[in-house]
């Protein structure tokens, strides 16, 4: 029972994690999920810096939560970024560490900046006309 429940945990927080992940990266696109997702990333950020601050910058529960469960699996040897598990997991190549938090930092920080944009300055101009 305790193995079923691991397996479907693991499935779920690999969707799971992975969508949003996309959400974070594309879903200030869409007009009707700007405002949730300036939320989701203001809550990512939140987790990566406050919480950061005690265990350590780029923290993120959902990773500590889904890498409980693979340690519980018998998984050993994770790597510190989750884009750099999803990556390996998905193509079995294990990217630099380097590479992989400048690119995730610089695509957040971008999609951050977009969804700012779209939820306050476009809309202030659309407001003015």
């Amino acid at each position: 029972m305790d193995d079923l429940f691991l397996g479907i945990a693991n499935i779920f927080f690999f969707v799971f994690h992975s969508a949003l992940i996309i959400f974070n990266l594309f879903g200030w696109l869409f007009a009707h999920t700007r405002k949730l997702n300036l939320i989701s990333l203001l809550l990512t950020f939140g987790s990566w810096v406050l919480l950061g601050i005690w265990k350590g910058w780029g923290y993120c529960f959902l990773t500590d939560w889904h890498y409980g469960i693979l340690k519980r699996m018998g998984k050993s040897d994770l790597p510190s970024s989750y884009i750099a598990f999803l990556v390996e997991s998905t193509t079995g190549w294990l990217p630099n560490a380097g590479l992989t938090n400048t690119l995730t930092l610089s695509l957040a920080v971008l999609a951050l900046m977009c969804s700012l944009w779209v939820n306050f300055i476009s809309q202030k101009k659309s407001d003015q006309n």
